[in-house]
């Protein structure tokens, strides 16, 4: 029989001056030689690669967590993307230049619930979590669902220090992000990313033009009242209005019919699933968004620790090798199964079906 590897985890080799050195060289604000940048790339790399470990840990917990209040809930993990750190780096903020440090970034590795009503989200959040036994520090917290971002996100977060008095020290203080969100938070926050990525914008990030700005901020208006909270600011009052602004602005944007061109473009991952029994654990998603000819690549990966190892070597490459395409995106998923998969990551497949669902009901009723 063959003996099981035991997974290596890298570990940070750095300090927390070279961290932030790094950050600065690859996000362009600190001018160096060729070497030097080649130095910073790699403590850049272990930096990010060094969350791996926490980032399993509070994924585990967070999952027992929601699968004991629901079963239904959907948890999945994901480590910040290369150009994503990079460009939030890069990032001023009230009109100041960068100061973002590398070191104090937050949310490097992240994971998120998404349970089926918002009154289960309150209770995950505060009975689990900010009344939980958890061993490791929280640093942050941020109630967006009682005080919804300018942009109309809502969602409950959670930053919490890892901390162990055992053999995994060398981790300690590593920071991880929790995310919760109920399924229409999340569908809107995932709406606004496949947008994002059919229209070459960034609303996710504060860039978007001021239309589709507008279009999501009312939609969120609308979800938050359905879920029983006010209405957004700057935002009608009574439904019959907002419904009414939220049909006028999709007439004009025709988000809908973006969001089905975008779902029929990778219909072919269907057919892929129907013909692949392969047992997966890791899912490597390349989406490409070259005109005429929209794709969907998936490469599965098993549930080894090789595997892993493999998954996580490909990803690197991938990364490099499309770093400034602005027409494709990559990321390595684990989540338990395929369907949990595509209702995690709808982005990657375009499965916007039950957002199209919720704008069209809300349409419907516009009198």
């Amino acid at each position: 029989m063959r003996k099981k590897r035991k997974l290596t985890w890298e570990k940070p080799e750095y300090t927390k001056d070279e961290v932030n050195w790094a950050g600065k060289v690859v996000s362009g604000r600190k001018k160096v030689s060729h070497e030097d940048e080649e130095r910073a790339m790699v403590i850049f790399e272990n930096w990010r690669a060094c969350h791996n470990y926490p980032l399993h840990i509070f994924y585990m917990r967070l999952k027992k967590y929601s699968e004991d209040l629901h079963t239904n809930s959907i948890v999945a993990q994901r480590l910040k993307r290369t150009p994503s750190i990079i460009q939030k780096l890069k990032r001023g903020y009230n009109n100041h230049k960068p100061s973002m440090n590398l070191y104090q970034m937050q949310d490097i590795g992240g994971c998120r619930a998404i349970v089926p009503n918002v009154k289960l989200a309150r209770k995950l959040y505060e009975e689990k979590f900010l009344r939980g036994d958890l061993k490791h520090k929280k640093s942050n917290q941020k109630d967006y669902v009682h005080f919804p971002k300018e942009d109309g996100y809502r969602g409950l977060h959670l930053v919490y220090n890892y901390q162990s008095d055992k053999n995994r020290v060398v981790f300690n203080d590593l920071k991880i992000e929790i995310q919760i969100r109920t399924k229409l938070q999340h569908l809107w926050a995932t709406g606004i990313e496949t947008i994002d990525f059919i229209t070459q914008q960034a609303m996710k990030f504060g860039k978007g033009r001021s239309e589709w700005s507008e279009f999501f901020l009312l939609v969120s208006s609308a979800f938050s009242d359905l879920e029983g909270y006010p209405f957004l600011e700057n935002t009608p009052n009574n439904k019959d209005e907002l419904y009414r602004r939220i049909k006028e602005k999709e007439d004009e944007l025709k988000a809908i019919d973006k969001l089905k061109g975008f779902t029929y473009a990778f219909r072919e991952y269907t057919e892929q699933k129907k013909k692949n029994k392969k047992e997966a654990k890791f899912f490597l998603l390349e989406l490409s968004m070259v005109k005429d000819n929209k794709r969907l690549i998936i490469t599965e990966y098993g549930n080894s620790e090789e595997e892993k190892e493999k998954a996580i070597k490909d990803y690197g490459m991938k990364e490099k090798e499309h770093k400034d395409d602005l027409e494709y995106d990559v990321v390595l998923v684990s989540v338990d199964d395929v369907k949990n998969l595509k209702r995690a990551y709808p982005k990657y497949f375009a499965d916007t079906k039950e957002l199209i669902e919720e704008l069209d009901r809300i349409i419907s009723l516009v009198k």
